[in-house]
């Protein structure tokens, strides 16, 4: 894809940089594999808010991705019926048309690499062929390769490299685990059982866009964020005093916390023992 700027008929199109989708579905999604989306504003179960500066935007289809692929040891061929955009993640999403063993049509969605395109053949199963958007057992591929949409835990389904544009590289094997560099610069170890699609995550320029004005921001579901020391002290730690100040103390959170690197990690060493090296030296 490509980026698609305006000419400058008002202040809203001066600098509007979008990504162009003229070669993406048009339609509506496929209504079987789609629910209503509800929004949460930022708030959790007990309604109180725990992510700031959300709400509002507009109204979204949730579309159910295939994130597993596979779940047998036979490989399963499907054709891609067309590639479609996604208001609930920055990458393109494609539908999937395969067959079942008793020859029904089964159709599913899947994240699209950059290289598919509307009837490709993709293939899914422990072993297949090196090509973009197959997926395939970690153990079974390539050092150097590139891939995405990789599990940390067997059988669980993607969860590293699915934003547009990102990918992981195989960089080498340690006994039973896969090691690989994430795009952060991380090294981590991930069991060779675990799968992963070969490639890198379509929409490539979703981090290009330049949005141009603030409303665009709130149909997103993005409301503005108010700066510290525009606030009252009662509402923040920089607020407050004679004329415009710059907080007269260290940057914290509303709630006092160092916002300059201050480590909140847990002390538990769950994965620890899988990164070999941080992407912090």
């Amino acid at each position: 894809m490509s980026l698609k700027s305006y000419s400058p008929t008002s202040a809203a199109r001066r600098g509007l940089v979008l990504v162009d989708r003229k070669d993406l579905w048009k339609g509506r999604p496929l209504k079987e594999l789609v629910e209503g989306k509800r929004k949460t504003g930022g708030r959790n179960a007990q309604g109180r808010v725990t992510s700031r500066s959300r709400g509002g935007g507009h109204k979204r289809l949730y579309r159910f991705v295939d994130f597993k692929r596979f779940s047998g040891d036979d490989v399963v061929k499907g054709e891609v019926q067309r590639v479609e955009y996604d208001p609930n993640r920055s990458a393109f999403i494609a539908l999937l048309k395969s067959q079942s063993e008793k020859g029904q049509d089964l159709h599913s969605y899947i994240l699209a690499s950059r290289a598919v395109k509307v009837g490709s053949i993709l293939e899914a199963g422990e072993k297949c062929d090196i090509r973009d958007g197959n997926t395939m057992l970690l153990k079974h591929i390539p050092v150097g390769t590139m891939v995405y949409n990789v599990e940390l835990k067997i059988g669980k389904g993607g969860q590293i490299a699915r934003a547009a544009g990102t990918a992981v590289q195989v960089m080498g094997r340690d006994d039973e685990n896969i090691l690989l560099k994430m795009p952060s610069g991380e090294i981590r170890k991930v069991n060779g059982r675990c799968r992963a699609t070969i490639g890198v995550v379509s929409n490539e320029d979703h981090q290009n866009r330049s949005l141009a004005k603030a409303g665009r921001n709130r149909w997103l579901g993005w409301r503005s964020h108010v700066r510290g020391v525009a606030m009252n002290p009662i509402d923040h730690p920089h607020g407050g005093g004679e004329g415009r100040t710059s907080g007269g103390r260290h940057p914290v959170s509303p709630w006092g916390q160092s916002a300059k690197g201050k480590k909140t990690r847990s002390k538990r060493k769950v994965s620890d023992k899988f990164i070999v090296s941080r992407r912090k030296k």
